[in-house]
């Protein structure tokens, strides 16, 4: 059931209300008796929690998802920043130090 949010413009008596959608809404204010009590226009709270969503799932780019979005982030920001740049083409491994040379062994 939805909660609907009502306030008063007689008074300023504000209320949030658990109902069904098919009540009627409220319209005698609680607290001072007016019929001045209207429904509010409120923004709902909308997250995408859990391990099946990723930055990427909503965003134009034709449905590919990068390296970086699909990795865990060690930090908040982070994931942010890396969401928003292009993911860079890994770098190859530097190449091993020679060994070396065997030292002298000196004469007693």
């Amino acid at each position: 059931m939805p909660i609907y949010a009502y306030k008063c413009s007689a008074c300023g008596f504000a209320k949030d209300a658990l109902q069904k959608m098919s009540d009627s809404p409220l319209t005698v204010c609680p607290a001072c008796g007016a019929s001045a009590f209207e429904k509010q226009v409120t923004a709902a709270g909308f997250q995408l929690k859990g391990s099946g969503w990723y930055v990427t799932d909503f965003r134009d780019g034709g449905g590919k998802k990068s390296e970086a979005a699909t990795a865990p982030a060690a930090s908040g920001d982070g994931a942010a920043k890396s969401a928003d740049a292009p993911a860079a083409a890994p770098s190859p491994a530097p190449a091993p130090a020679p060994a070396p040379a065997p030292a002298a062994k000196s004469a007693d």
